[in-house]
């Protein structure tokens, strides 16, 4: 699968992982040595073995998400795009729904096959009930 822009690659990877598909997930990682993952509150992972071996064990667990992204900043230099957006998160049913925000960041590198992710770093949002004018 080719991605033409970062973009494609980031809703392929959104799309990939609310569907529990490790095949498509892992077609829009660079198979590399050098690619990152850190999921929320874990260690971080190395290399493609140990990024496809963690979201597999994610996709064990059977959970639909549902996503809601919103990119804030967007940047591309030469072959690289950097991407920080919020995963505002939802899984189960309305009346049992589990919301979750998280804040990620996302790396992309332009191959001869397209776009292909090579980190993607994932936090838990804080939560402010201070607006950002008023923060120190």
């Amino acid at each position: 699968m080719e991605f033409a822009t970062p973009s494609e690659a980031e809703d392929a990877f959104y799309n990939a992982f609310s569907r529990c598909d490790l095949d498509a997930m892992m077609a829009i990682w660079m198979d590399a040595d050098y690619i990152e993952c850190i999921h929320p509150g874990a260690a971080r992972l190395h290399g493609a073995a140990a990024v496809r071996y963690s979201w597999q064990q994610i996709f064990k667990q059977g959970d639909q998400l549902q996503f809601h992204i919103v990119r804030h900043h967007c940047t591309q230099s030469g072959n690289l795009a950097i991407h920080s957006v919020s995963e505002q998160i939802q899984t189960g049913h309305a009346a049992s729904a589990m919301r979750a925000e998280v804040v990620a960041t996302n790396i992309y590198e332009l191959t001869a096959e397209g776009w292909r992710m090579v980190l993607h770093h994932a936090s838990p949002a804080q939560i402010s009930r201070e607006s950002p004018a008023t923060m120190h």
